[in-house]
């Protein structure tokens, strides 16, 4: 997945089977490669008996897989162009199923929430069981799933709101608001009361006291009372109407609402009959359309407002994919710069920039066809899938930087057939390798709760496949045609008698370097990490440095995790200019008392009558109340009405007959409990419900224990009880976020496992292996908490992504650091470093690049990204060039 991968070691002494004839590489290296396999199963020099062969080791497979690759390298070498056109048209037949990307709307609920969440169960016994009727009898806790609405907040730019004129403001705005008409194209209108939600025949008011105020223009704002405020012997609800407030004296239940800094309107549509919910979306659309232009008509000189709506955080959610469609653009001009810089040789017959810019579209067709397949067989294509050519993008660049190395380790003197061939051979372990890990990674995905992740790792991982595949067919055919390009340049130079030959080698090779027809390119940085770096790194003092280095850094690690907060903030769903983002601010600001009402719902028939069945459901219900997240003054049940309903009238409670002949006359007289009981036509109660109000549940971690919280007092309870809000829809994510994120982590980490126990079989590797991949997904996840990162399903993702990265990183510095033939601990990690530092060099600032501009996005989603990527990156390259080469020095 990254250019961890092996890079093929300066002059390995493994004998290359070319055309059937045994060629020794020169010398010149102290110990073999990795892909040459373990000293056991090394062919000897020349001239020296064989051993006896061993038995076969866990890491069989690696003989056979160099032997396929050199196979293939010897045949894409002679046929060149069948390898670079078969992949092309390849991309462009599976191209086409770009035409099926979708038009039509995410379903953020679908994709953002876990499948088979508890509350979707909850949800649709309540449609089953509980009837609403929103054209007459209209109320907003009883509904099932989220209604039209828009919703204003209006902050005072005074102490308090509660003076007649602000009041008088706020009542403009919204009768401007209640005044918009949608003009259709057939010209009949839309008007606001003929689309709101009702009770009885009129619209359901944005605001109790506001619509109690605009009728009685004499109320005394100066004596309300907070949260139930007592009008003629009518209570009206108050609590999620008024925000910032500074509450008096207690009378009863309620307090005296001494100031108050926000006031709510809430404007609920029809939703229920699908052709009433489409005029109510036109009237929404409209309003959004047009509601700034209401505001600078009103000219607000006390207030401040924002607003939104049922529909906005969808639009809202569409729009950020726009905003990260140029930063395509960036991203890929950014890589082969990088890319071309990486393989620039001042040597003309070595250079490779040519070849760099080939790799990057390399890549880019590998996204064309992994997308196109996903989409041609109907796998969703959601919005975070957006993230995945960016990451590809640095990642798929790392197998064209081995191969090119590869190739440069060979002679100019061989066939282009022979070069590919012992290039083929030397990568063939490293890049395989690689790519099984990360796919493997990314497929795990699979088994996440959340459909976003699934089909991320979907598209993701089936790219990655094509990446290897154009990487071994296509890219391994450029660098043929190219290294024909060599033998002509080299021949050119080289002649003896041509004319200006000093001037031409000054030009080609200004530093006069041109190599001989067997020489090697050895990169600055290669001989940089062996003779400086490594044996800096080596010292005493710096090994001591290093070491409370990492002290620092899993202390910090482990600090951060435990301050994580869990869950996507729908707010992040948008982007940060969005109207949205102030709304969401000014609500959590003043609006956070008070959380979700919530049902508390008895699911099956039981014999209300039963004095003692009744004491078993007042227990339950005191539970709730005494919970720490519910306020118990504003507990509403239709039981306890109904049994006072019957004592005043002189009625026995106790009697069953009595009990349920007096239900209809209850009704009534309390016709808002009328959806709340449910009697079947055999005269008895199937189910029915009450009403908690809970409280504090602002932050996240507050959110999933008031959820567990309540479940688990409703499952306890000796009546069958059930609880339900539909906000308890997206909360389930913040119970479910753990319990995923650590399934799929160990997933990962047990096929990384096998892997390296299959590929790499030695004990001590696979320990530091596991060390490793630990070590980082401890410090990713600690330090996301100190960079505002929430642990969400987009997180998740980058999580398991970084296990593949730590065992890039990890596997082969300490393989080559236990297969160094060195005699000290130190001299072997130098050549470690030598060997492998400026691949894990490369790969790390590969990928970063390619998702650095995501940092641009002004969309959550796309930052998060590009966050979590540069923390793997970050300290995956740290382990790997850092921390693992000291510690095996003390072991």
């Amino acid at each position: 997945m990254i250019s961890s991968k092996v890079a093929p070691r300066e002059g390995s002494q493994r004998e290359m089977l070319s055309e059937g004839r045994l060629e020794a590489e020169p010398p010149g290296e102290a110990s073999p490669s990795w892909t040459a396999g373990p000293p056991s199963e090394r062919l000897p020099p020349l001239g020296q008996e064989a051993p006896l062969p061993r038995r076969c080791r866990t890491n069989c497979l690696e003989a056979p897989l160099s032997r396929c690759f050199q196979r293939l390298g010897a045949t894409v070498g002679t046929h060149p162009w069948l390898f670079l056109l078969g992949p092309v048209l390849l991309t462009a037949a599976l191209g086409t199923g770009l035409i099926f990307l979708p038009k039509e709307k995410e379903n953020l609920e679908e994709q953002y929430t876990p499948i088979g969440s508890p509350a979707k169960a909850e949800r649709r016994f309540v449609q089953g069981h509980f009837s609403t009727n929103d054209t007459y009898r209209f109320s907003a806790s009883r509904t099932s799933s989220e209604a039209n609405f828009a919703s204003i907040l209006v902050v005072t730019l005074t102490r308090s709101l509660l003076e007649p004129r602000i009041f008088t403001e706020v009542s403009k705005l919204d009768q401007a608001v209640q005044a918009l008409k949608v003009v259709q194209e057939n010209g009949t209108q839309i008007l606001y009361k003929e689309v709101c939600a009702k009770y009885k025949t009129l619209c359901v008011p944005p605001n109790p006291l506001l619509y109690a105020w605009q009728h009685h223009s004499t109320l005394n704002l100066s004596n309300i009372m907070f949260p139930l405020h007592n009008m003629s012997n009518h209570f009206i609800y108050l609590a999620s109407f008024f925000g910032g407030n500074v509450l008096g004296q207690a009378m009863g239940k309620s307090q005296r609402l001494v100031e108050s800094r926000a006031i709510r309107l809430l404007y609920y549509l029809k939703t229920e009959d699908p052709e009433d919910s489409e005029r109510s979306k036109a009237w929404l659309t409209h309003f959004l359309d047009h509601f700034n232009d209401v505001k600078s008509t009103l000219t607000l000189e006390e207030t401040e407002v924002v607003y939104f709506t049922s529909l906005s955080r969808q639009l809202e959610f569409e729009a950020t994919s726009k905003t990260v469609i140029p930063l395509f653009h960036l991203a890929y001009t950014l890589i082969i710069l990088f890319s071309v810089v990486s393989c620039f040789r001042l040597d003309c017959i070595r250079n490779k920039m040519m070849v760099a810019v080939f790799g990057v579209f390399n890549v880019a067709m590998s996204v064309v066809s992994g997308f196109g397949l996903m989409l041609h067989i109907g796998v969703p294509f959601v919005i975070i899938v957006a993230n995945s050519p960016f990451l590809i993008l640095g990642v798929g660049v790392d197998d064209m930087f081995i191969m090119i190395s590869a190739w440069q380790k060979t002679s100019l003197m061989e066939s282009i057939k022979e070069r590919l061939s012992n290039s083929y051979s030397k990568v063939a372990v490293s890049i395989t390798i690689t790519t099984i890990t990360n796919v493997l990674a990314f497929y795990t995905g699979i088994t996440s709760s959340f459909r976003s992740v699934q089909y991320f790792c979907i598209y993701t991982g089936t790219t990655l496949l094509f990446c290897y595949f154009y990487s071994i067919t296509c890219f391994g055919a450029i660098m043929a045609l190219d290294g024909k390009r060599e033998i002509a340049c080299f021949r050119w130079l080289d002649k003896p008698d041509q004319k200006y030959a000093s001037l031409k080698k000054s030009c080609c090779v200004p530093f006069g370097s041109a190599p001989d027809e067997h020489g090697e390119d050895k990169h600055p940085m290669n001989l940089f990490f062996r003779d400086y770096f490594g044996p800096l790194l080596t010292t005493a003092k710096a090994k001591f440095f290093v070491v409370l280095l990492y002290i620092f850094y899993i202390v910090s690690s482990i600090y951060g995790c435990f301050q994580v907060q869990e869950g996507l903030d729908l707010r992040n769903l948008a982007s940060d200019d969005s109207y949205i983002t102030p709304y969401f601010n000014v609500e959590e600001d003043y609006f956070s008392d008070y959380g979700p009402r919530v049902m508390v719902i008895v699911t099956q028939s039981v014999n209300y009558w039963d004095g003692d069945v009744r004491q078993k459901l007042d227990k339950c219900m005191i539970q709730f109340e005494e919970s720490e997240y519910v306020d118990k003054n504003l507990t509403e049940f239709w039981l306890g009405a109904y049994i006072q309903y019957l004592n005043n009238s002189g009625n026995d409670p106790n009697d069953k007959n009595t009990f349920m002949n007096s239900i209809s006359g209850f009704l009534e007289i309390s016709p808002i409990f009328t959806y709340d009981i449910n009697v079947s036509s055999s005269n008895e109660i199937t189910s029915s419900r009450g009403f908690i109000q809970t409280i504090g549940v602002s932050s996240s971690s507050n959110k999933k224990r008031m959820l567990l919280q309540i479940r688990g007092i409703a499952e306890n309870c000796e009546v069958p009880l059930m609880v339900y809000n539909q906000a308890f829809i997206y909360f389930d994510q913040y119970a479910a976020i753990i319990e995923n994120t650590v399934r799929n982590v160990m997933i990962a980490s047990t096929a990384m496992l096998i892997v390296s126990l299959l590929l790499i079989p030695h004990p001590v590797c696979s320990l530091w292996v596991t060390f490793a991949i630990a070590s980082v997904i401890v410090g990713v996840t600690g330090f996301m908490a100190f960079w505002n990162v929430n642990l969400d399903s987009i997180s998740m993702i980058n999580l398991v992504i970084c296990i593949g990265f730590s065992f890039d990183f990890s596997a082969h510095i300490s393989y080559a650091f236990i297969s160094s033939s060195e005699t000290s601990v130190n001299k072997k990690s130098i050549e470690a470093l030598y060997m492998l530092g400026y691949p894990v060099l490369q790969s790390a600032i590969s990928t970063i690049i390619g998702v650095c501009v995501l940092s641009a996005a002004k969309a959550y989603i796309f930052r998060t990204f590009f966050k979590i990527m540069f923390l793997v990156m970050f300290f995956g390259a740290a382990h790997g060039l850092i921390f693992i080469p000291v510690f095996l020095t003390f072991f």
